[in-house]
């Protein structure tokens, strides 16, 4: 799996170039994801491509991405990107929704998976500094996964995974510095579960951001709690 962030796709397109209206950034993850698709078929390997974190100031970036989804589709019959990041948790649960859905209804007819976020992941990333917040916000809340659930379920084909806080940080932290909680996924699915009445136990599909760092035994739990996708990105990079 291969993620492009904004800040990393004006990398791509080069530090001479000016970023005016994002275009720096929005080219360069349209030329990245073209060239990993190029190699992917030459190795015989499949590839997940996605973006990271999008919040509501940098929209105009997120909409240029899913109108080049669009146009590849046309010709392809499947989207550039596999999946991209809409994290919007700085804002209201109602509003961040409410927008997450509105892109659904598009991305869904495209064979597109959203990923949204709710609470918040400590640290900083990408130019996004949560060092400072709030600890009540570092921990998501079943009913809160819950609404996001209903609503988004409310479109046609959505696919989509949900990268709830249990108290990832970003950057790199020795495992016992970081209160973990992934019970909170445990809970969350149960409470899913019973609000729906069914029989599956993950009814959910979740994504632990800020995985650098972590206990194996901490990641072990968090994967039988119907985490799917793990964001490793500084151990890459010291690695």
């Amino acid at each position: 799996m291969v993620t492009f962030s904004k800040g990393g796709g004006q990398f791509i397109a080069g530090k001479s170039l000016k970023n005016e209206n994002d275009s720096a950034s929005i080219a360069g993850c349209i030329a990245a994801a073209k060239h990993v698709r190029e190699v992917a078929a030459l190795y015989g390997v499949p590839v997940v491509l996605h973006t990271d974190h999008c919040q509501k100031a940098w929209l105009p970036w997120f909409d240029a991405l899913i109108e080049a989804n669009e146009e590849y589709y046309k010709e392809h019959g499947v989207p550039l990107f596999s999946s991209h990041m809409l994290d919007l948790s700085e804002e209201p649960l109602e509003e961040n929704i409410a927008i997450c859905k509105k892109y659904m209804e598009r991305m869904a007819k495209i064979d597109l998976l959203i990923e949204f976020e709710l609470g918040v992941t400590g640290g900083e990333e990408d130019g996004v500094d949560n060092s400072d917040v709030d600890s009540a916000r570092l921990y998501t809340q079943p009913e809160e996964v819950w609404y996001a659930y209903e609503e988004l379920n409310k479109v046609p084909n959505a696919k989509f995974t949900c990268a709830a806080s249990f108290g990832n940080v970003h950057g790199v932290y020795a495992p016992g510095n970081v209160e973990l909680k992934p019970e909170i996924l445990h809970n969350t699915q149960k409470y899913i579960q019973e609000k729906l009445g069914t029989d599956d136990p993950k009814p959910m599909n979740f994504v632990f951001h800020g995985g650098s760092g972590s206990s194996v035994e901490d990641i072990r739990y968090a994967i039988e709690a119907g985490v799917i996708k793990m964001n490793i990105d500084t151990d890459t990079q010291w690695g």
